[in-house]
């Protein structure tokens, strides 16, 4: 080692924290890396639900409206269906 006007204990303490924080640099990307990923996997998930949701209360709306349909048609079928039968008495 040359002989430098610092002191060797500051030398080698620099150097060691250099080397940690290059030997901590992956493990901070990786960690960074699954952080942005279940963040994007929550997200989508979030948006799978709420398209079901609205779905849902899309079908549940065209259910009624043709449920209605039915008993309307069916109303009127029976209102005919006796008047002509109060006519043939």
């Amino acid at each position: 080692m040359l002989p430098t006007p610092v002191n060797s204990y500051i030398t080698d303490s620099v150097s060691q924290v250099n080397t940690k924080v290059l030997g901590d640099a992956p493990a901070m990307a990786m960690g960074n890396l699954f952080i942005a990923t279940s963040q994007a996997l929550g997200n989508a998930a979030h948006n799978a639900v709420a398209g079901q949701q609205q779905t849902n209360i899309t079908a549940q709306a065209a259910t009624t409206s043709g449920v209605t349909t039915l008993y309307s048609i069916d109303t009127a079928t029976d209102a005919i269906g006796t008047r002509d039968i109060l006519r043939v008495i």
